[in-house]
């Protein structure tokens, strides 16, 4: 008789255990003991796998089942190569137990598992060694990305916190003397009697109004929140409009919209701004021509600076221009840095501004064809 089967697992056979003993009662123990270990087993948030000699699937538990979006009966049998999206390179570490009997633990391996999700793991590999070879492979795997995710977060809004600092002081040593040096300039056109001096000092105050604006800029708005219900479709299509009639041909703006997404409480004018920002860089990187996709889903149980939110908006404005430099991917969101020679490198870090004031986070994730900016936006108030 088969042995009773863990929560959502495959049922196991006595034969399928490692070590088997021919008395009866080493069978009975033999028995209880396996039953105690599948429920161990299926009560541990690590996922564990377990295959045989030939790399396919004989376990899994109810972790593992939610790690690769699969039950364990679709995973049986299955090779492990191909629940890994046959990534070669993220099988290797498999193969190279294998090959030599000892545990192999691999960092930061990169999977996409069902329905076609990317994550990232740390994942050890154990074989079962007996004399004739390798009977067993033992796979614990640990999803890593949200720590990855949130260590970053922590340092995109550090990074927000330091560079705002910065700019408000700079801004107050720039525009003391600034207006000393505007004030004078005016006095002087008032006492010269020839206009051709005088044109003279108009470029002064023109230059010193222009330094001024550029520091305003810098700052941010000043405005503070004017939070109402906001639809963010209603958002995105104003931003889609403006740019298709900027744009006129080659640029083609695409749709993926959750419609059951409900209002959040923010202000209208200031988050136009934001994803105008962040559209306008994409728009001048394609020189006009691309493709831009609008998509927006909801996240559940996230973390924004260390503050938990049960409901989030996520709004993915995604490109298929050349990509972002790696050496300009640290600094994007800081002032002042552009590809552009004729840029000002403004507007990512309004957009941050923008977004930190509604108590979200934006980041990105870019390679040459595809660009994706996330705006994370709550709904709901924190937990």
């Amino acid at each position: 008789m088969p042995l009773p089967a863990g929560r959502g697992a495959q049922v196991i056979h006595p034969r399928d255990c490692c070590v088997m003993s021919s008395s009866p009662a080493s069978k009975l123990s033999d028995g209880a003991s396996e039953n105690r270990a599948r429920r161990i087993l299926d009560n541990l948030y690590t996922a564990v796998l377990s295959c045989d000699q030939g790399a396919r699937v004989i376990m899994a538990n109810p972790a593992a089942e939610l790690l690769f979006g699969l039950s364990a009966n679709h995973m049986l049998h299955r090779p492990l190569l191909e629940l890994f999206g046959s990534d070669r390179l993220a099988f290797a570490p498999v193969a190279k137990a294998l090959g030599s009997g000892q545990p192999v633990t691999a960092h930061g391996i990169r999977l996409t598992v069902a329905p076609d999700t990317p994550i990232i793991v740390d994942y050890t590999v154990t074989p079962l060694v007996r004399w004739n070879g390798v009977e067993r492979l033992i796979l614990e795997l640990r999803r890593v990305d949200r720590f990855l995710r949130l260590a970053r977060e922590e340092t995109l809004v550090d990074s927000h916190t330091a560079n705002r600092a910065v700019i408000r002081g700079l801004a107050h040593e720039i525009k003391n003397p600034l207006g000393g040096l505007r004030g004078a300039a005016q006095l002087l056109d008032r006492e010269l009697p020839d206009r051709r001096q005088r044109d003279y000092t108009r470029i002064i105050i023109y230059e010193a109004d222009r330094l001024r604006n550029l520091v305003d800029r810098m700052m941010g708005s000043r405005r503070p929140l004017r939070p109402k219900p906001v639809n963010i479709h209603q958002v995105l299509e104003h931003v889609r409009k403006l740019m298709l009639v900027e744009a006129r041909e080659g640029l083609t703006i695409e749709r993926d919209y959750d419609p059951s997404l409900p209002d959040l409480k923010g202000d209208r004018e200031q988050l136009i701004q934001a994803v105008l920002n962040v559209v306008r860089n994409a728009v001048e990187a394609m020189d006009g021509r691309g493709r831009i996709r609008f998509r927006s889903r909801v996240e559940r149980f996230l973390t924004i600076a260390q503050i938990p939110h049960r409901h989030v908006i996520r709004v993915d404005i995604e490109d298929n221009g050349p990509g972002i430099p790696v050496e300009l991917q640290e600094q994007i969101f800081y002032p002042m840095v552009t590809q552009r020679a004729e840029g000002a490198g403004l507007g990512l870090a309004i957009t941050q501004d923008i977004v930190a004031k509604h108590g979200g986070l934006i980041e990105f994730n870019s390679v040459p064809g595809c660009t994706c900016f996330s705006l994370y936006l709550p709904i709901t108030e924190p937990v």
